[in-house]
């Protein structure tokens, strides 16, 4: 125990954080996956370690969705040109199924799934000490709201669990976490290295997930603006391109029309604006552009069938971009409502359920409500820039698509920052609060608001968890 004291706090918090994730992994060594996406994931990693290319749906795994997990689904998928190896994709970014296919090499593919939660446990668990690093750079010469960071992000369960499903937040998080601190480090000393790192975790980011390619270019317009480094930018966004541009000249010459790292914002904007969606994820929506199996068609048909879902009805818009917002900020709950109620883990009494429905829904509310306090009293530095450009960056593009709740887990980080001071300097917030009533009437604004998005949550869902905490509520059945 002394020698785990003497050593550094990042350490300890890195040792920390692996042990809990290591836990779940160890105690479900045979667990299945889940999801389509996972099962997606699984496929163009195993066509990349066969040396197939990037193809998904090769014979065996048709064969497979056919007979064992949706039969209906392909109809017609098989057609005079199909090759039994899978049908090339664009449809995911590649970084995560190259990251699984390298996994997969190293443990052979009888064990993959247990490997890669092992492999994803280890990556997840670097989240404590980045969030701990990150909140010392946003907040210099305050140690305690480091610290609240980065055992509030060891001990989050949502990310306590996270390394068991096959999902990119396994990887995307951490890049865009250490993505960010090496830019404040760059800012800190203008050396063209950590310039160099920070464009390398972000270009990484990119192609795990493009959606963090709008902050990509706000940071370069921040390195070259806000810390007044033009050599320093320059060399950022080519390492950035560098990585992310070959893919997309793959793309491109695949479908003969420029794409980028992914094509799926047609599918994406298809779901966000259908006359039957309300600006999330919708199993019964998510259908329909299924059976496409050529992305440039199915991404063709997505941008015109949300155009014209908009030219129906241009009123809806404003509604379904508040309705996202609300999806982005959401309780998390979704993970747990579809696995118990599909009987993963079998009845449970009442009062044990509540108790894990709160363990799961409550640490981001809590971990929101006192960022949201925190941020109207800190002053706006360029570090605390950087990150306010992040939230943004990230955030606009989902409210224009679709959201969801697991999309905020991005944003914990730095959140958890925000929630360390607030904690931390309560004693003086109220002080602060009491001398200054437009940023105490801006925080209680920001906290209302976030409250208000989850009693409207939970009342809308009302029927739905009655059903959750009934007596037989493992076999309610809902969907994804």
């Amino acid at each position: 125990m002394h020698k785990f004291r003497s050593l550094p706090l990042a350490t300890r918090l890195f040792l920390l954080a692996l042990v809990l994730r290591l836990a779940p992994v160890l105690f479900s060594i045979g667990l299945p996956i889940g999801l389509t996406d996972m099962f997606q994931y699984d496929m163009l990693a195993r066509s990349l370690l066969a040396g197939n290319g990037f193809r998904w749906y090769a014979q065996e795994d048709v064969d497979l969705i056919r007979s064992s997990i949706s039969p209906d689904l392909f109809p017609d998928f098989i057609v005079d040109d199909y090759d039994p190896r899978g049908v090339l994709t664009s449809f995911r970014a590649p970084a995560y199924p190259a990251f699984l296919a390298g996994v997969y090499a190293a443990s052979g593919l009888e064990w993959r799934w247990f490997a890669a939660r092992l492999a994803q446990a280890a990556i997840g668990a670097t989240l404590a000490p980045l969030g701990y690093l990150l909140a010392r750079r946003l907040f210099r010469k305050q140690e305690e709201p480091a610290r609240f960071a980065g055992y509030a992000l060891a001990f989050y369960p949502l990310l306590i669990l996270y390394p068991l499903a096959l999902a990119t937040e396994n990887l995307f998080i951490p890049l865009v976490a250490a993505g960010t601190l090496a830019l404040l480090r760059a800012a800190d000393n203008s050396r063209g290295r950590h310039y160099l790192l920070a464009g390398a975790l972000l270009g990484l980011a990119t192609l795990t997930r493009s959606v963090i390619f709008l902050f990509v270019g706000l940071a370069g317009l921040w390195i070259w603006f806000a810390v007044g480094q033009r050599r320093g930018a320059i060399i950022f966004v080519l390492t950035v391109l560098a990585l992310v541009v070959p893919w997309s000249i793959r793309n491109t010459l695949l479908h003969g029309r420029p794409t980028f790292v992914e094509n799926s914002m047609g599918y994406n904007l298809h779901m966000g604006y259908h006359p039957e969606g309300d600006g999330t994820f919708q199993f019964g929506i998510s259908l329909e552009l299924v059976p496409y199996l050529d992305d440039g068609l199915r991404n063709d048909l997505g941008v015109q069938a949300a155009i014209g879902f908009i030219r129906q009805d241009p009123g809806r818009v404003p509604e379904l971009v508040l309705n996202k917002l609300g999806y982005f900020f959401a309780l998390e709950r979704r993970a747990l409502s579809f696995f118990y109620t599909n009987n993963f883990f079998g009845p449970i009494p009442t009062i044990p359920l509540v108790g894990l429905f709160l363990l799961f829904t409550l640490p981001f509310p809590l971990l929101a409500t006192l960022a949201a306090l925190a941020v109207p009293f800190v002053r706006v530095t360029k570090e605390r820039l950087l990150v306010y450009l992040l939230i943004g960056g990230y955030l606009l593009p989902h409210l224009f698509l679709i959201a969801e709740d697991r999309f905020h887990v991005t944003l914990l980080p730095v959140l958890a920052a925000f929630a360390g001071v607030a904690w931390h300097n309560r004693a003086q917030f109220w002080a602060q609060a009491r001398a200054n009533r437009r940023q105490l009437a801006l925080a209680l604004l920001l906290v209302g608001l976030l409250w208000l998005n989850w009693g409207a949550e939970l009342w809308r869902d009302a029927d739905k968890l009655a059903l959750l905490f009934g007596p037989d509520g493992n076999l309610a059945g809902f969907s994804y």
